[in-house]
């Protein structure tokens, strides 16, 4: 089965299945797990936890290089310390706290950082995701243009997670970072594949968790790894989201998110 070939069948929206949290306490026979997520869903993450219990290692959108180099398990019992080592909260993410029972559950496995540093961001939105992902580029898919219908969308998508906000000549750009982020996190997934076996979590946003993100990266770099994805979402969704399984949770209390853009 060649790699495209093998993406278009994970995309099947037949495979779609609502499952509860309780289906990631058991061990997933697969060789990377993908786990989406809401930052800040606290609920989110302790869903994490229990699928990060049988981990092999964790692969972390939140994580660069650079970050991932001050983990210490140790850390755990004082989390400002852990935040400050990681320099988590400067990244920008929601409060450590909310990720600490995915850390304790899978504290005695590598940590692996699967984030992108920001100056690579700026650079992919103005010259575009391959020169910046480098070597392997064409592997995981970077190397051409999306089909014109597909850009489309991608711009859309990126129009709406910036609330309309952003310039239209912007848009296209911000589509290159997030084709940059999910073949960063593909790759890192293979990386912990290929140096500590299955399973592999991947801890990331429900966009990177999508059939057309970072599993069709993997499978196009790979595709006889055996790579399932599962969705967390906040609403009944419409019709069959883009994951092999999903679960429904509460959303928690939270601001509007384009009021940051008003």
């Amino acid at each position: 089965m060649t790699a495209l070939a093998a993406a278009a069948l994970l995309a099947a929206p037949a495979l779609a299945e609502r499952i509860g949290p309780a289906a990631l306490d058991a061990a997933p026979e697969v060789d990377v797990l993908i786990v989406g997520e809401a930052h800040d869903n606290p609920a989110h993450h302790l869903n994490q936890a229990r699928a990060a219990a049988h981990a092999s290692a964790v692969v972390w959108e939140m994580l660069t290089p650079d970050m991932a180099a001050g983990w210490d398990p140790a850390l755990l019992g004082d989390l400002a310390a852990l935040d400050a080592a990681l320099g988590w909260s400067g990244a920008g993410w929601p409060d450590v706290a909310g990720y600490a029972p995915i850390l304790e559950a899978a504290r005695a496995v590598p940590q692996r950082p699967g984030g992108v540093p920001p100056a690579d961001v700026r650079r992919a939105a103005a010259e575009g995701a391959a020169p910046v992902f480098g070597e392997g580029a064409r592997r995981f898919g970077l190397a051409d243009p999306f089909a014109p219908a597909r850009q489309a969308r991608e711009v859309a998508r990126q129009a709406a997670a910036h609330c309309g906000a952003l310039p239209e000549d912007l848009l296209p750009g911000m589509v290159e970072v997030q084709r940059l982020r999910d073949a960063a996190l593909a790759r890192a997934a293979i990386d912990a594949l290929d140096r500590h076996g299955p399973p592999v979590l991947v801890i990331a946003g429900n966009g990177h968790a999508e059939f057309g993100a970072v599993p069709e990266a993997i499978l196009r770099a790979d595709p006889e790894i055996v790579v399932r994805t599962v969705g967390q979402l906040e609403a009944e969704p419409e019709e069959a989201p883009p994951f092999d399984r999903w679960i429904l949770t509460d959303a928690p209390g939270r601001d509007d998110p384009c009021e940051a853009f008003q």
